[in-house]
């Protein structure tokens, strides 16, 4: 398939952290993911005076209609645009569904973060996992859309250009890098970011650099929100340095570092 991203999306990809694509995948494969997931909701699906929880935190699924969804060629030619071609591994999973719903209760997991890619000492531990400067482990974040979402339904926050921040923060941690808590911990004191939601119709998907703060929100409207984060894994580590051709991830940090 020929390339799908032009120089200009690319370039914004580069200096903002982001790019959005919409139908990256169908309604249809939306559709299936919601019947799955709904199963699994201890709340009624036609009955919102059941939906007394803010937040519900679903795990990983391999079922046909989740991997289909993130495997479709149009993601798979992007994913070769931003990350380079056989540098990524395919999902053969999607995890990580924070379904929100509409509430009075607020929800105690909307702080600004970076997504780890390693685990650290304790592998059980997600706060312990970790981020260098290569981003070992994950090439993307991706914010996967199986439902619309507006700016009343929590669309997650995206802090624009702040993957340049991150990378200057992990520019001398080495290998070791830093844990999820110790970013997460240093996410208030970087720059000022122009917030970007991460709306869409259901089979949007934005693609993240792994550096990129982002954050959760409260649920304004009427209609749960069914949206993952699962990374894009990544074969090995990124170049940063002597290599002869730097994928748009590996640029990005580089532009930061310079």
């Amino acid at each position: 398939m020929s390339d799908i991203l032009n120089i200009t999306e690319i370039e914004h990809f580069i200096q903002n952290g982001f790019i959005r694509i919409d139908h990256a995948f169908s309604q249809e494969i939306a559709d299936e993911v919601l019947d799955i997931l709904w199963k699994e909701i201890p709340f009624e699906r036609s009955n919102p005076t059941t939906w007394t929880e803010p937040v519900v935190w679903l795990g990983m699924y391999s079922q046909p209609p989740f991997v289909k969804s993130l495997n479709t060629a149009k993601l798979h030619s992007i994913y070769n645009q931003l990350v380079g071609k056989d540098r990524w591994i395919p999902c053969q999973s999607v995890g990580a569904f924070p379904v929100r719903f509409p509430t009075t209760k607020q929800s105690n997991d909307t702080g600004k973060h970076v997504d780890a890619g390693f685990p650290g000492n304790d592998p059980n531990n997600y706060f312990e996992w970790r981020v260098n400067i290569k981003s070992k482990g994950r090439a993307l974040l991706m914010l996967a859309l199986y439902s619309d979402v507006s700016e009343n339904d929590a669309p997650t926050v995206i802090y624009e250009g702040s993957h340049m921040d991150i990378a200057r923060l992990l520019a001398d941690k080495g290998d070791e890098g830093l844990s999820f808590l110790q970013i997460a911990n240093e996410s208030d004191n970087v720059p000022e970011r122009k917030k970007v939601f991460a709306t869409g119709k259901a089979g949007t998907v934005y693609l993240c650099h792994p550096f990129l703060i982002h954050s959760a929100q409260s649920h304004k409207g009427t209609v749960p929100r069914f949206m993952a984060q699962p990374p894009l894994f990544l074969k090995g580590e990124l170049n940063i340095s002597n290599a002869n051709d730097y994928s748009p991830v590996e640029q990005a940090i580089r532009l930061a570092l310079d």
